[in-house]
């Protein structure tokens, strides 16, 4: 019974046994196949490329592909514009050349007809040459730059080319600047980027007023108005002052353009006062008083004392030389230590001489009438003199009197007629003159 009962445990347990070991090879083969996907990708992605290239093999390949040709819609009578600039070995016919041109007629006609003369003669390196021509190269119109304000212009009609020389279209605008001098206005207008010649301007508005020679000091400063003149943005030309206003040695002095209906221009005060005088205090262009009025003078050459009954105006040899004011010329020649020498006689027993002028102007003679600022001369070293310049008298009842000391006349005042329209333009200037001497105020603070 014993015996029995211990079969049947036994039985029993291996039979649990095998269950067991049977359940456990079941969840294994079920852990297999679940997982072996994820083995298989990992054993993939650890292939290197060479693994995978081996698998594939390349062909290059070479066809040709015809492209449809391109159409175009340019017609027989199109007509093209075309620009270039004259370069330094260019003559009129490699100009053209270069810009297509196929029309001899044209080349032949614009090189030998004298009213194209111009063409020829004064093609500069860096000027504008603008041309129309059509597809077959033929010259349809020509436009060349002569200089800063003249354009020759060639266009075909039906009896052939028709030349003319025309006025450039120039922009002119208003230019507003303002300088501080430190050693001289020129100095201070090339610091300001302004012109020499609106400088000049300068100089004689206020020439009786300043003596720019001797008068100016470091900080005084000035603001002035003035044309400029473009074309295609470039700066052409420069046109008169329009206002200015200096401020020498603490004293404000103020100026305004003004010209009347036939064109004739003077500068007056805000108020319509003249500031023309019937006398330029120098008659040469700006420069410097190489030696005063002195009765008493040391002469450099006589080696005595003599009276020096003028001024002494050092400039470069060849400076224009004006007539202080209108006159008649009562002598011209050569006369001792003066050398070339020019006597005007002006109204009210006033006669100015000009001394050591090394030639006359052309067209210069005995007992003509000039204007004041005609060019009468020009700066030399004849007669007795150590560098050229002009050696300036001014006479008043045949007394010498020092030319930039004595007191000059006003002439009249601006015209009834103008007030009214001089008020407004004076009155629009000075107030630009009056923004910008804030604006430069504001700036120093």
């Amino acid at each position: 019974m014993q015996q029995s009962n211990h079969k049947k445990s036994k039985l029993s347990i291996l039979t649990q046994n095998n269950l067991t070991s049977l359940r456990n090879k079941k969840l294994r083969w079920i852990f297999i196949a679940l997982f072996l996907p994820i083995f298989g990708v990992l054993a993939a992605f650890n292939q290197t490329p060479s693994s995978f290239a081996s698998h594939f093999k390349s062909k290059t390949i070479v066809q040709e592909i015809s492209l449809p040709l391109a159409s175009t819609n340019i017609s027989a009578n199109e007509e093209f514009w075309q620009l270039d600039q004259v370069r330094s070995n260019d003559n009129l016919g490699s100009l053209l050349e270069r810009m297509s041109v196929k029309d001899e007629d044209a080349i032949k006609y614009l090189m030998l007809a004298p009213d194209a003369r111009a063409i020829n003669t004064q093609l500069i390196p860096g000027r504008t040459l603008k041309i129309k021509t059509n597809l077959a190269g033929q010259l349809l119109h020509l436009k060349y730059e002569l200089d800063a304000e003249n354009v020759l212009t060639a266009n075909l009609a039906q009896e052939g080319y028709q030349v003319s020389t025309e006025k450039m279209a120039l922009q002119n605008t208003h230019v507003l600047k303002s300088g501080t001098i430190k050693n001289s206005l020129f100095g201070a207008t090339d610091a300001a980027g302004i012109p020499d010649q609106i400088a000049l301007q300068i100089a004689e508005i206020f020439s009786s007023e300043i003596n720019f020679h001797d008068d100016l000091r470091s900080g005084d400063q000035f603001i002035v108005i003035y044309e400029a003149f473009y074309n295609a943005g470039e700066l052409v030309k420069t046109g008169n002052v329009l206002a200015v206003e200096f401020v020498n040695k603490g004293k404000t002095y103020q100026a305004v353009h003004f010209s009347d209906a036939t064109g004739k221009f003077s500068y007056y005060t805000p108020e319509g006062k003249s500031l023309h005088k019937s006398f330029l205090r120098t008659p040469v262009e700006f420069t410097r008083v190489s030696s005063n009025f002195n009765p008493g003078r040391f002469h450099p050459i006589l080696h005595r004392f003599k009276a020096h009954k003028g001024v002494d105006l050092a400039a470069p040899s060849g400076t224009r030389i004006k007539a202080a004011g209108d006159a008649t010329v009562e002598f011209m020649g050569r006369k001792g230590g003066y050398g070339n020498v020019i006597v005007l006689r002006h109204k009210n027993n006033i006669s100015t001489v000009y001394g050591h002028l090394s030639r006359f102007a052309k067209g210069l003679r005995k007992n003509m009438k000039v204007a004041q600022g005609d060019i009468i001369g020009y700066v030399g070293m004849s007669g007795l003199a150590t560098g050229p310049h002009l050696h300036y008298e001014f006479l008043v009842n045949k007394v010498h009197r020092n030319p930039l000391t004595v007191a000059l006349p006003t002439s009249v005042p601006i015209d009834a007629k103008y007030k009214e329209e001089f008020a407004a333009k004076s009155l629009n200037l000075m107030a630009q003159i009056h923004m910008l001497n804030r604006s430069y105020m504001a700036a120093r603070d």
